[in-house]
């Protein structure tokens, strides 16, 4: 299908313009106001925003193993709904893509049943049991997109170190869930006021600058590319930062979650509002603003992360850690940071595109001549309410439901295809 969109407009130095878009074979033919339809398929964009199709290097599809929480295929609907066209999946599936064969398995899966485009990470060790290292250049070689064991931390210095220095040989990139497992004291929230009033174990922020900071210096060392996933402390903050101003080769994502929400919006021991690492204090939410716009931060990843409704009823003590993302990150992003004047509408934009790819050099995150055609139409004038029992994905678990917001993705586009579009009555 040949596609021609008329009646858009994009982000051209900062402001929304008018344009039209042409898409032949699957790729970007041309962009221009004057352009004409030529025999395409034409869809009127009646004024919306046309963007890139965002890319999220941090999600959970949860299959294989998992179906009951997510699958495949619902994962890549919500994705689309969301306005997502690049994400990649975490590798804290059941079997753990550790081996050639495992990972051969997901990648046939993700071919059957994806609907958008579905990078797989690897794991650093088998079964993720911190025991035992992975082949990583075999699992390279296989489509691996990176390597982690996303979900627990990397517990002994000398794996770390040892694994950092295969990657950079091979060019790849090292993801890491920063948490030292002495750390934590079986918390099940951050340890703070909000801990001490709900009665329940808290987690230090500790547990996790500590990690980075450790990896930090092992990644100096190695010459390696070390990514941490969603930062939540001031003193993660503090110690990138300092990192990068030295030459170290990091880069570090943040959350929507963590981004608009603190230890003091839980409202009761309610599950919706357990995540790891959890909802932190008034000061490290300030910090990961002020890392986000600095550069500290490079860009927002959601952390998809679904379970059941029985998984998420038994109070912060009985429930799985993680909040699902996909198809609330752009209204709750631009509705309270962009319509309220804090970030501008470029910069939003940005870090759900171009900056997860320029950080792990992949070819996607930007509208020009001659890409793929990945793109979302975004309706930056409609107001809707959250509802997580009308979402794509199988997981309703979100601290969010019932908030309104400005702002929503309409049509999602891959590779020259609609693969989601919003039901008009």
């Amino acid at each position: 299908m040949n596609l021609f969109i008329k009646n858009v407009n994009m982000l051209q130095d900062g402001e929304l313009a008018p344009t039209n878009v042409r898409i032949t074979d699957g790729k970007i033919d041309e962009i221009g106001q004057e352009l004409a339809a030529n025999n395409e398929t034409e869809i009127d964009g009646k004024g919306r925003m046309i963007a890139p199709g965002f890319v999220d290097v941090h999600v959970h599809l949860r299959e294989p193993g998992g179906e009951q929480k997510e699958t495949i295929e619902s994962g890549t609907k919500s994705a689309a709904k969301g306005g997502f066209t690049t994400i990649c999946a975490m590798p804290n599936t059941r079997p753990v893509p550790d081996t050639k064969e495992n990972l051969q398995l997901v990648n046939g899966l993700i071919e059957k049943n994806a609907l958008i485009r579905v990078l797989p990470y690897a794991s650093i060790t088998i079964r993720e049991a911190g025991k035992e290292r992975t082949n990583l250049q075999e699992l390279k070689e296989n489509g691996a997109f990176a390597f982690t064991d996303d979900g627990v931390g990397i517990q002994q210095a000398g794996m770390m170190y040892e694994t950092m220095q295969d990657a950079a040989k091979i060019d790849m990139a090292v993801v890491a869930h920063c948490e030292d497992n002495s750390l934590i004291y079986d918390g099940v929230m951050h340890e703070g006021k909000r801990s001490k009033e709900l009665g329940l174990k808290g987690i230090p922020s500790i547990a996790e600058s500590v990690h980075i900071a450790r990896d930090i210096l092992l990644a100096e060392a190695a010459g390696a590319h070390y990514h941490v996933c969603h930062v939540s402390t001031k003193e993660s903050v503090r110690v990138i930062r300092d990192a990068k101003r030295a030459g170290v080769r990091v880069t570090a994502e943040v959350t929507p979650h963590h981004l608009l929400l603190t230890e003091d919006d839980i409202p009761s021991d309610d599950a919706n509002y357990k995540m790891n690492p959890p909802l932190r204090a008034k000061e490290d939410w300030q910090a990961l603003h002020e890392g986000l716009l600095d550069g500290t931060l490079d860009f927002i990843a959601t952390d998809h992360a679904p379970h059941t409704a029985a998984e998420k009823t038994n109070g912060m003590n009985g429930s799985m850690f993680g909040i699902v993302g996909f198809e609330t990150a752009f209204p709750l992003l631009y509705s309270k940071f962009v319509k309220t004047g804090k970030w501008t509408l470029q910069q939003l934009i940005d870090w759900l595109t171009i900056k997860p790819s320029e950080t792990f050099q992949l070819p996607y995150g930007s509208m020009e001549p001659g890409q793929t055609a990945d793109l979302v139409l975004l309706d930056l004038e409609k107001e809707q309410t959250i509802q997580a029992d009308a979402f794509l994905s199988k997981g309703r678990n979100t601290p969010f439901d019932g908030w309104s917001c400005t702002g929503w993705p309409v049509m999602t586009i891959f590779g020259g295809e609609i693969v989601w579009q919003e039901e008009t009555n």
